[in-house]
């Protein structure tokens, strides 16, 4: 399970270049937002972020989760059978175990934000999760700074 803290760019710009990465490599993915609000701004998002760049994602709006390899969404489930979970915004994470890899993503320019993930990674350890701690480093990219597990 990897921490992922947000210190150079924010979830809006770090996001898509990870689903992307995923999606390289065939991977399928869940992605758990708090709230149906959250879920809608990240799909918008993810239509524009860049000109010419394009996700492949869908929502319950669009249908078909089948067809997704994002599936973006606020509920515990896995329409889209994804292997990879990727929690935002302090998300439910009541079904760790039915993925293969989980992504915790967390603001660190919020103090409230970094409490709640320090708790998160007290909860999994405390659970017998492996843990993965990333940190941005000075260009925006991914430095592990710490496994536990």
């Amino acid at each position: 399970m990897g921490f992922y803290h947000l210190t150079r760019s924010s979830l809006e710009d770090a996001l898509p270049r990870l689903l992307g990465k995923v999606v390289q490599s065939r991977m399928r993915v869940v992605l758990r937002a708090a709230s149906r609000e959250r879920v809608d701004a990240l799909d918008r998002h993810l239509w524009v972020y860049e000109a010419d760049s394009w996700l492949p994602h869908g929502t319950r709006a669009d249908g078909n989760p089948a067809m997704q390899p994002i599936w973006l969404t606020e509920q515990v489930e896995n329409p889209n059978e994804a292997t990879l979970l990727v929690l935002v915004d302090r998300a439910c994470d009541d079904d760790l175990a039915s993925f293969a890899r989980v992504l915790d993503l967390f603001d660190g320019g919020d103090p409230e934000a970094v409490e709640a993930a320090r708790e998160r990674w007290r909860a999994r350890r405390a659970a017998g999760h492996k843990l993965v701690y990333w940190r941005q480093d000075e260009r925006g990219g991914w430095e592990k700074a710490r496994e536990e597990g």
